[in-house]
């Protein structure tokens, strides 16, 4: 055992002591190289130096000659000899690139654009040698020893590559005067030589250097070593020189190291690398589980807790509701014109405004209260510490409507659009409450706040219960009207027995813009005649027929009983209706419309269809083409409500409208502000100018009467003249007109 213990013993120390003996040759072997490649790169530089004042020697001899057969030509111009000699110069002595410039650094002779580019890119890096040496020709101090020779050499990276350049002057001191700034007609050459490529091979086959390679970063792998190559200025470094190193004493550890040594740290190294593997394989097994519960609980876009996590909280803070006076909030939040974004700019701006919407939310709210995305636009947002008579939640749901109601740059800022949102709070204080019941409050509330105006919050009150009641009501009643057997006047059933009342269509008459003021059409008006809520105007039950999707068939009814209508009047009258988005959008919207002119006997020179300027922003190429036909076959297009939306200037162009109709807002002003007038008179000469009609909306006195017939607005309308009414007082009215006016004449 002693014995064996020994020889091992002197075994091990033998083997560590060539392994100690090899190491060391192999850091004196590779110090050796270090020093060989250090040598030859001050001997590239040394050569530089030299060959490049012999370069501009030449230059200098070269110029002096054809300046003097030139007979004062500027130096500028270039001389073919001197051009000549700079490429044979490049090619004899092996630069990659030569220039001959001048002190404030532009090339001195004519180059081709390929040259041209190349030494704009290296100027930078080459000027500091040449105002270096400027400051040397001017005499300027350098230091306790100045330069005999008008020259400067360094190490620099150019073209990303590492290089030695130098510059010299070509003409020499004695030819330029120090005070003029330009330096007179002194010219520098400058040459550049790449220490990569030939240079490189060069170097690796005369010291044997295996495999040696140029990189910018030390990246060697484990078999080879790096010399790094620093800037002769700033001492930075430009590059790495790296290849094998020859290393004896590693080759002599190699030829003793005993197979089973190298057998046992092959095993070793097997069972680690399994070791290793194994590891590997339970991280990414670990990494992909938590992946898949964090998706299963969260949205992928926004990355908020979806509608199965905000459950279970939700289900967690009804558990921890148990201390009296706790109260927490549920607020709905819902985004105001998220669909618009998504219809105009595309659902990748959609995602993105989605996510900056989050961004700003996520700023706000605290870390103990929950912000989920329930899908599409809408969220939820759990205030678990909500006490009873702290308002701190109103604070919070307004500024989040604050914060959303401001610009949100997508795309980069190519695109800004302005959005708000609605919100719905439901608090609550009984952990025996229902979550659906309390849902459906906040949900209440936000339906209140979404049809109260949007970018405001509601919190919920009982009463709202009933409003929602009769809205739903409202709905049905209406569904009912539009399918029951008939729409006119006349039923006398109650509202108890379930009589949903009658659609009318009133008519409200379009005078001319003259002194007489004759009818020229009418506009047709809905309304709604309701048992219990009596004579109800369209914005009462329009916004209702929208959400349950029956607003074309509404449309439809009105344009045939205003169609049908108008075909009895005299044949110099039109009728004006109004048209929804959602119709033109309809495919067979043109079809719908030729068709229900042909059944009644209208002709479509008698109709106008009537849409407001948002109608216009949401429709696409094919609701144009609609309207391109309808316009085809006679029927009018009038722009509703002109000036209060957007585009409208591009409006009047894209689609040829017909008509355009000043709103009343601006008609109002007549008489009372300045502005007004200055509106109403720039729409009408724009009308003029794009030879478009006009008819000015809510004529209510006789000064505005005056003034708009003095601009020269088409038609007038408003209650000055006339105020809506059924079709039979409008006929009367119609009739009455007639023959006030026959009786003039």
């Amino acid at each position: 055992m002693l014995l064996a213990i020994s020889g091992l013993a002197i075994l091990g120390l033998v083997f560590l002591a060539a392994i100690w003996a090899g190491k060391e040759s192999d850091a004196a072997a590779l110090d050796r190289q270090r020093q060989l490649v250090n040598s030859r790169l001050l001997d590239q530089v040394r050569r530089v130096s030299q060959d490049i004042q012999l370069m501009g020697a030449g230059y200098a001899s070269l110029l002096l000659a054809d300046s003097a057969a030139a007979s004062g030509k500027s130096e500028r111009m270039g001389a073919t000899s001197a051009a000549t000699f700079g490429k044979i110069a490049t090619t004899v002595f092996g630069y990659n690139a030569a220039f001959l410039v001048t002190p404030a650094g532009e090339l001195a002779l004519q180059s081709d654009p390929e040259t041209k580019r190349r030494f704009k890119w290296v100027r930078p890096l080459l000027q500091p040698m040449i105002q270096d040496l400027e400051a040397k020709q001017h005499g300027a101090p350098q230091g306790p020893s100045s330069d005999p020779e008008p020259s400067r050499v360094e190490l620099m990276r150019l073209e990303g590559r590492p290089s030695v350049a130098g510059v010299v002057s070509v003409t020499g001191s004695s030819k330029a005067d120090p005070q003029d700034g330009n330096g007179g007609n002194r010219l520098y050459l400058v040459a550049f030589r790449f220490l990569d490529g030939v240079t490189l091979d060069t170097l690796s086959r005369e010291q044997g250097l295996a495999g040696a390679r140029y990189a910018r970063t030390a990246d060697q792998e484990q078999n080879e070593v790096a010399f790094q190559i620093e800037a002769t200025a700033t001492g930075e470094p430009i590059g790495f020189i790296i290849w094998r190193p020859d290393l004896p004493g590693s080759r002599v550890i190699g030829r003793l190291v005993p197979v089973l040594s190298v057998a046992g740290l092959v095993i070793a190294g097997l069972f680690f690398a399994l070791m290793g593997r194994l590891r590997g394989s339970l991280r990414e097994l670990s990494a992909s589980e938590h992946h898949a519960r964090h998706l299963s609980l969260h949205d992928v876009l926004t990355g908020l807790p979806n509608r199965a996590l905000f459950a279970a909280r939700f289900e967690q803070c009804l558990a921890a509701m148990k201390s009296p006076g706790k109260r927490s909030v549920l607020a709905l939040v819902d985004l105001d014109k998220f669909k618009d974004v998504n219809d105009i700019h595309g659902h990748a701006a959609g995602d993105e405004l989605l996510r900056c919407a989050v961004d700003r939310m996520n700023a706000l709210i605290e870390s103990r209260d929950t912000l989920a995305r329930l899908g599409g636009d809408e969220f939820a947002l759990l205030l678990p510490d909500a006490r009873e008579g702290n308002d701190s939640h109103i604070l919070l749901c307004n500024a989040i409507i604050e914060a959303l109601s401001k610009p949100f740059q997508l795309r980069g800022g190519d695109v800004v659009v302005r959005i708000g949102c609605s919100i719905g709070i439901a608090p609550f204080d009984d952990a025996a409450e229902a979550t659906s019941e309390i849902l459906r409050r906040a949900d209440v509330a936000l339906y209140e706040a979404k049809t109260n105006g949007r970018g405001r919050l509601i919190e919920y009150d009982p009463l709202l219960d009933h409003r929602v009641e009769a809205r739903e009501n409202l709905k049905n009643d209406l569904r009912l009207v539009l399918e029951g057997p008939t729409h006119l006047p006349g039923r006398e059933k109650s509202a108890s027995s379930g009589d949903p009342g009658h659609l009318e269509v009133f008519f409200q008459g379009v005078h001319r813009g003259d002194a007489h003021g004759r009818l020229s059409g009418a506009e047709a008006l809905l309304r709604w005649r309701h048992p219990t809520h009596g004579l109800l105007s369209p914005d009462k039950f329009i916004p209702i027929a929208e959400e349950a999707g029956m607003i074309d068939q509404l449309g439809q009814w009105v344009l045939r009983n205003a169609a049908k209508a108008a075909a009895t009047w005299p044949a110099d009258m039109s009728v004006a209706v109004n048209v929804s988005p959602s119709q033109i959008r309809h495919r067979d919207f043109d079809r719908h419309v030729l068709s229900i002119l042909a059944q009644t006997g209208l002709p479509p020179s008698r109709l106008e269809l009537e849409l407001t300027e948002a109608a216009l922003f949401n429709i696409d190429e094919t609701a144009q083409d609609t309207l391109g036909r309808l316009r085809a076959r006679g029927i009018r297009i009038a722009l509703d409500d002109f000036g209060t939306g957007f585009s409208s200037l591009s409006h009047l162009i894209q689609f040829n409208i017909d008509r355009i109709k000043i709103d009343r807002s601006f008609v109002r002003l007549l008489g009372t502000q300045a502005e007004g007038a200055a509106i109403v008179s720039a729409i009408l000469g724009l009308s003029r100018t794009l030879g478009k009609a006009t008819t000015a909306e809510g004529v209510e006195t006789e000064g505005q009467r005056d003034f708009l017939v003095a601009a020269g607005c088409n038609d007038l309308q408003g209650f000055l003249f006339s105020r809506p009414m059924p079709l039979s007082d409008f006929l009367a009215s119609m009739h009455a007109t007639e023959a006030a006016s026959q009786a003039i004449r």
